[in-house]
């Protein structure tokens, strides 16, 4: 795929991440498609940080009013579940953590258990109404995937988190910066010393 395509793409997925709340890959593909290439194999994809470098340019330019609001209320109903699923060892990831999170945006948390049922059985212990799905983990095995809806007052909707079920062991490394310096993920000290700064 020639350089100019890809910043084509990178810039068409990021359109759809941000108007559509779509996460990278499928809207990658999505670009793709609406571009006229319709099956682009994945090594021919812009990478995630070519489309969040796009996603930031398209919030400071179409956003820039709104976004940190919706940013600001979004890392605090992330900030609730953290204290409430502390036990856990919880960490942000995503947009939300990234900065890039506009209203239609999930929160992604991921909680570190010796026991990967743990976290399940606080919820329903909890009495928090919840859905379960599995996807492929850091290591290619599938984890336990819980999806709970919260009221978000300041949005005046329902947000979705997300809650990643990873292994205590998975835990070693997880701060370590990419390549740019910037994180995958932080934990509830990191949120809140990012909720200070804005």
């Amino acid at each position: 795929m020639k350089g100019s395509f890809c910043a084509e793409l990178a810039a068409a997925a990021a359109r759809f991440v941000v108007e559509e709340g779509m996460e990278y890959g499928p809207a990658k593909r999505k670009a793709a498609r609406a571009l006229g290439r319709g099956t682009v194999r994945s090594h021919e994809l812009p990478r995630n940080d070519d489309v969040e470098d796009e996603v930031r340019a398209y919030l400071q330019l179409f956003c820039a009013d709104t976004q940190p609001t919706e940013l600001a209320a979004l890392r605090a109903v992330a900030l609730r579940w953290m204290e409430r699923l502390a036990e856990f060892r919880p960490h942000l990831t995503g947009p939300v953590w990234r900065g890039t999170a506009t209203r239609l945006s999930s929160v992604h948390l991921q909680l570190f258990c010796d026991d990967p049922k743990a976290a399940e059985i606080a919820l329903i212990n909890e009495g928090v109404n919840y859905e379960s799905a599995s996807r492929p983990g850091p290591r290619g095995d599938p984890i336990n995937l819980l999806c709970v809806h919260q009221a978000c007052r300041e949005l005046s909707e329902m947000v979705a988190v997300h809650l990643s079920v990873l292994d205590h062991d998975d835990l070693r490394g997880a701060l370590k910066p990419d390549a740019n310096g910037r994180t995958e993920r932080g934990d509830m000290a990191a949120l809140r010393r990012l909720m200070e700064a804005m």
